[in-house]
């Protein structure tokens, strides 16, 4: 039997979206209940720490996906942290209530600490990660570089990063930054690899959204030259007008991971924008094709 182009692109895609994971604000119940209904079993949610929120919503959330057989990952931002016994305590809560072994450390986007903690490589040095049965954690990457912090700084940092979780037993995934144009994708995976770093990289998509709320959410996330892309290509503004997505992203991103495997791309990351069921939605149509 021959494989049509089609059928191969589509195995391609299917491929791709396997295993993606999507993102839900802690006191977001709709999400999260649409999440418990609607996701796979064991498919990774992503649980947002938002600035000046107490810990318990994270816990929270977290043990409601947990208990409705999903796996959270809790973002934990070390300038959002209040003190080394908060941080201390919200990793045991996670793990002992929630079962979580997976978790994303990030530096948390505001300019100043509430705590002790400036950076993410701080939070993995404290030892509570792997003290306390966190197993895997994910480091964000930028395709097109960070809004605030040079890349003469980034990737150093990165590596830097890296270095700290394999001395502490962790298993690392990078996860990038929503881009609205595959070439910053690529050529950052390729980068990656050149630089000896073997990560899989999950590849961060913005899920389905009004044009608008594209525009200002990669305005406050500091996306590049693809936000200009958004903006002056008409065909690329039609994907990912409202109740669409990018689709032609995907298959892009999908074929060049076909074409190289070195690239280390795992899955899709869905930055969903309060628009959960759209995301999921979306993304198991286009998986079963």
């Amino acid at each position: 039997m021959v494989t049509t182009f089609a059928e191969a692109d589509q195995g391609r895609l299917s491929d791709l979206l396997q295993q993606y994971s999507v993102e839900v604000l802690p006191k977001d119940q709709k999400g999260l209940d649409t999440a418990c209904e609607m996701l796979r079993p064991k498919s990774e949610v992503f649980v947002a720490s938002l600035p000046d929120e107490n810990p318990q919503s994270l816990i929270a959330a977290c043990v409601k996906l947990a208990r409705a057989g999903l796996t959270p990952v809790p973002h934990l931002a070390a300038r959002n942290i209040r003190s080394r016994e908060e941080f201390a305590d919200t990793v045991e809560r996670l793990t002992g209530e929630a079962g979580v072994d997976h978790a994303l450390i990030l530096g948390g986007d505001r300019d100043h600490s509430v705590g002790p903690f400036k950076a993410s490589i701080e939070l993995i040095e404290t030892g509570f990660l792997e003290k306390n049965g966190v197993r895997h954690i994910a480091i964000a990457c930028h395709p097109e570089g960070h809004p605030r912090v040079p890349d003469a700084v980034m990737w150093p940092a990165l590596k830097v990063k890296l270095d700290a979780a394999a001395k502490a037993g962790l298993e690392v995934r990078l996860v990038s930054q929503f881009a609205f144009d595959a070439k910053p994708i690529v050529g950052m995976a390729r980068r990656l690899r050149a630089d000896g770093i073997a990560a899989p990289l999950r590849v961060g998509v913005a899920g389905p959204a009004a044009r608008t709320t594209l525009i200002k959410y990669a305005l406050m996330c500091g996306v590049g030259p693809s936000l200009r892309a958004l903006k002056e290509r008409q065909d690329l503004a039609k994907s990912v007008a409202a109740g669409e997505t990018p689709e032609a992203l995907l298959r892009e991103v999908a074929d060049a991971r076909a074409a190289e495997p070195a690239l280390g791309i795992d899955s899709i990351h869905f930055f969903t924008f309060a628009s959960l069921q759209k995301s999921i939605s979306f993304a198991d149509e286009l998986r079963k094709g």
